[in-house]
């Protein structure tokens, strides 16, 4: 029997206190930066347009010139120069007039309406000057980000490290995928291959290792001989029974803050520290595997990887009754068909396919007895 179990809300707060964001930083080309968070702020060596440029396609002109064109009442141009978006703006120029604005009479240039000094001319550093911060410490660098910096000849950036986490699969009924056929009683180790590429999406450097049989001495050996990443999710054996050896060597080795929590399925969770490194036992079943990753491998790493929560959620409307279990969180999975939400499955935490059905899920608090027909309530995209 589990000796207490705790709340979701308390594991992941316990959980939370032991998970630091990374201090390490590295420098990283512009090809690698997306997604990255900047350990330092950025400065420009350079204005941006580095040049007067063109932001219109039509005809330079000095602006003076244009003083009271209407279309009724169209002036006249000699001195002019086509040009095109982007291009450089000769200093003898002050202004661009839009090609619908002009028409060419011959070696005249006919003007129909009035422009202003630097009209449809983008300013030398209109967009960034020589040394002004263009990014701060801090900064989630996105695909536009990266451009700007690419457009201002910044080719490098200086940013946090991804925490190194340890992913160890564990179960002699374990094949790793690809390697041969199976036997009776056998099964590809997905859960460490799920975990690695959720670990990758939210920020992690993820470290996946072949499974390590039901053996104490062997699983002892595996999490002591990662000590040296920043968290260790192990996979397996974190229930009560006679092999289930994760949380007993947690607690021999560090410090065993929670194991069991009231959530359905992802009951048999432990979290605990190791040489104050967060260590994150998941149960074996796939869909429990997957409720914790959600619940609390994905806001640690969010919290070491610097980055905000960014959870997609959408309303939508019950299409029938939902039950669930007195005094747990339970995770429905739903399939979302416009904005109505269908259960796909509560119970089952070895259905894996009810995942590959579902769109998302829905948390059903522990103080409520399921959710009603026709209710509205909050689907966690996948």
């Amino acid at each position: 029997m589990f000796k207490r179990l705790a709340g979701a809300d308390d594991a992941l707060v316990a959980l939370l206190r032991e998970c630091n964001p990374i201090q390490r930083s590295e420098e990283l080309l512009l090809n690698y930066l997306v997604e990255r968070v900047l350990s330092q702020d950025l400065y420009s060596d350079s204005d941006l347009p580095a040049f007067n440029r063109a932001a219109m396609d039509g005809f330079a002109v000095n602006s003076c010139d244009t003083r009271s064109a209407k279309p009724y009442s169209p002036v006249y141009l000699d001195h002019f120069l086509p040009i095109r978006t982007g291009m450089h703006v000769p200093e003898v120029f002050d202004a661009i007039v839009m090609l619908e604005d002009a028409v060419l009479r011959g070696n005249q240039l006919e003007v129909i309406v009035e422009v202003y000094p630097f009209k449809n001319i983008a300013k030398v550093g209109e967009d960034i000057n020589r040394g002004q911060t263009v990014m701060k410490k801090g900064h989630r660098l996105r695909p536009p980000d990266i451009a700007l910096l690419a457009a201002l000849d910044i080719g490098k950036a200086e940013v946090y490290s991804r925490p190194r986490v340890a992913i160890l699969p564990t179960g002699e009924e374990l094949v790793p995928i690809g390697s041969r056929a199976l036997e009776p009683g056998e099964a590809y180790e997905v859960n460490g291959l799920m975990t690695q590429q959720y670990v990758e999406m939210w920020g992690g450097e993820p470290f996946l290792y072949n499974p390590i049989p039901d053996d104490l001495i062997q699983i002892r050996s595996a999490i002591e001989s990662h000590l040296d990443m920043d968290m260790i999710i192990v996979i397996g054996g974190t229930s009560v029974g006679e092999k289930d050896y994760a949380p007993q060597i947690l607690s021999e080795l560090g410090n065993l803050l929670v194991h069991g929590i009231r959530i359905q399925p992802g009951k048999p969770t432990a979290i605990g520290t190791i040489c104050a490194k967060p260590v994150i036992c998941l149960p074996g079943y796939p869909v429990a595997t997957l409720s914790s990753l959600y619940l609390f491998v994905r806001s640690a790493l969010k919290k070491m990887a610097r980055l905000k929560d960014d959870t997609k959620i959408v309303s939508a409307k019950l299409t029938r009754k939902i039950t669930s279990k007195p005094g747990y969180l339970s995770i429905a999975r739903v399939a979302l068909d416009g904005d109505k939400a269908t259960l796909v499955m509560v119970s089952g935490a070895g259905i894996l396919s009810s995942v590959a059905r579902a769109d998302g899920f829905i948390i059903i608090p522990e103080d409520k007895e399921g959710l009603d027909a026709g209710e509205m309530v909050e689907v966690q995209l996948y």
